[in-house]
């Protein structure tokens, strides 16, 4: 007989939410090895001393484990995960009789933390996993991937408008022109009896009083990138050329710019990570920027913050090639920092004689020909980046070999740059089976932690909107990988051991091979059918 279901409203039973989550689920395995009680201390500041208790800290971020480990784009499907779990409920410390945060009040704590606070949640992870010993610091890797917006490329518009607009939009809220961040504070007031304006406190406060004035002066006028939360400086004019979105704004995203991917034009940023060289992969750094920036550009604030913060002493570091600019390479050589990046070789991009075919004659500062003329250095025409050299043009033209140097009536002429010494020991470097060793290792380092984001943690695409946002939602998304590899490593704890009858079978079993320890093969196939029954049972 078929039996048919019928639902009956009964009497609420008195079951405990400790009892209904099993004692193996991944939330209690969490809830043991990381304890988030730190990020009280981080937000501390952000709320006032008396007043309605807020929602625990603690909790906020769980739920931003939770988004992350479930996949969950919104906090409003978040809440109702929440809601309809007894594992989410028990990991978040809510009983069944007790109501969960509105989604919207997770909005307003985002508001209220900003982004400094992501960036310390994630640094607290990687400092766990660095006393874990799952950080090397002796090889950092450095790559980026384009991420799309949540807008529409339909929402453009000519951004002197859409400027202005929000200039008189935030005029009175007190926000710097349409960042929607704080507007910066200016710096303390002159003492009244120094007349001296104190110094930043991020500086090292034993250093002298010139030093700390000229390290000032020197990053007052240089652009951080992490500072600035990856925005560009659009005040640098780069003569004729302009960039679309110089001239173009999205509506609904501002900080999003054009990108081109294989199935079109969108709106997008560019999710920017160093990581470190050890099995574990731990990312070190974490940095978004509009799709425009290039990747070398904001590549050493983000390696020297790794290396400064982590107290790391690298012994290279690797890119593709569009990490090679001189500016990168000079500053890692400097710092003792092997730079193995690919260079572009532009003379195979042309069919008459490349740069190195001359040879260069440091002593005399000349350049000399395939054909042993020389040429000379011309300042007049010299910037300051490269250093011309002009060959004489009666010279060049009577040269057997000027079809294949030439076209130029008025010579060869070639274009060194400044930092060619720096350039040249890098080539040294591309023989060598330690730089082919860890540009095979950087195919298959950074790319796939890339590809486990989009895969699995919704990093094709970004839920917010803003810069600061969408860097607050890509540290979330880096704290939960680097938390990935740390769970991995402390384990889930050990197994039950046998119980009951099965605790009797295996005293027994141990008892028979202490009798047969002097026949090794009796002993070992009684061993083999111990451990069949024990896998039997």
């Amino acid at each position: 007989m078929m039996g048919q279901k019928s639902r009956e409203s009964a009497a609420p039973a008195l079951v405990s939410l400790e009892a209904l989550v099993p004692t193996d689920h991944f939330y209690r395995h969490l809830e043991k090895v990381l304890d988030l009680s730190f990020v009280r201390e981080f937000v501390q500041e952000k709320y006032g001393q008396g007043g309605r208790p807020s929602i625990d800290p603690v909790v906020f971020f769980k739920l931003q484990l939770v988004m992350f480990f479930e996949g969950i784009r919104s906090e409003r499907l978040l809440m109702r995960h929440a809601a309809d779990r007894l594992s989410g409920r028990w990991y978040l410390g809510y009983d069944l009789s007790e109501a969960l945060p509105d989604h919207s009040s997770l909005t307003r704590i985002r508001n209220r933390y900003g982004v400094e606070i992501f960036r310390r949640f994630f640094e607290a992870i990687v400092e766990q996993c660095q006393q874990a010993r799952l950080v090397w610091g002796k090889e950092l890797y450095a790559d980026a991937t384009k991420v799309q917006a949540n807008a529409s490329i339909e929402s453009l518009k000519p951004r002197f408008a859409v400027e202005e607009h929000l200039k008189t939009l935030f005029a009175s809220q007190g926000v710097s022109e349409i960042s929607e961040t704080p507007c910066p504070q200016p710096l303390a007031a002159p003492h009244e009896s120094t007349g001296e304006t104190p110094l930043p406190r991020l500086l090292h406060p034993d250093l002298v009083k010139p030093l700390l004035a000229e390290l000032t002066q020197q990053n007052s006028q240089r652009h951080d990138w992490i500072e600035r939360n990856g925005a560009p400086d659009r005040e640098i004019i780069r003569g004729t050329y302009q960039r679309q979105a110089d001239f173009q704004i999205s509506r609904t995203d501002p900080d999003a710019t054009v990108m081109s991917l294989k199935n079109g034009s969108h709106l997008g940023y560019q999710t920017h990570y160093v990581v470190d060289g050890g099995k574990s992969r731990i990312i070190l750094a974490v940095l978004v920027t509009p799709s425009e920036v290039m990747e070398n550009q904001p590549a050493l604030d983000l390696i020297f913050r790794a290396r400064f913060r982590w107290r790391l002493h690298p012994r290279q570091f690797t890119g593709d090639t569009t990490y090679g600019t001189a500016e990168n390479i000079v500053a890692l050589e400097d710092q003792h920092i092997r730079a193995y990046v690919p260079l572009p070789d532009f003379d195979q991009r042309t069919e008459f004689f490349g740069q190195r075919d001359f040879h260069y004659d440091a002593e005399h500062d000349v350049y000399i020909c395939p054909n042993g003329h020389p040429l000379h250095y011309a300042a007049s025409s010299s910037t300051e980046n490269y250093r011309r050299y002009w060959a004489k043009a009666k010279v060049c033209n009577a040269c057997p070999l000027k079809a294949q140097c030439t076209t130029s009536s008025r010579g060869r002429r070639l274009s060194r740059p400044v930092d060619e010494e720096y350039l040249e020991r890098v080539r040294t470097y591309h023989p060598t089976e330690a730089y082919k060793k860890a540009m095979r290792k950087r195919s298959v380092w950074v790319e796939p932690l890339f590809a486990e984001g989009k895969d699995w943690h919704g990093m094709r695409r970004f839920r917010l909107r803003r810069l600061w946002r969408v860097n607050s939602e890509a540290l979330i998304r880096a704290a939960g990988q680097n938390l990935k590899r740390l769970l991995k490593k402390r384990g889930w704890g050990r197994r039950p051991g046998p119980t009951g009858e099965a605790l009797a079978l295996f005293s027994l079993v141990l008892l028979l091979l202490q009798r047969a320890r002097k026949s090794r093969f009796f002993a070992c196939s009684l061993l083999q059918d111990a451990f069949s029954y024990l896998s039997a049972w």
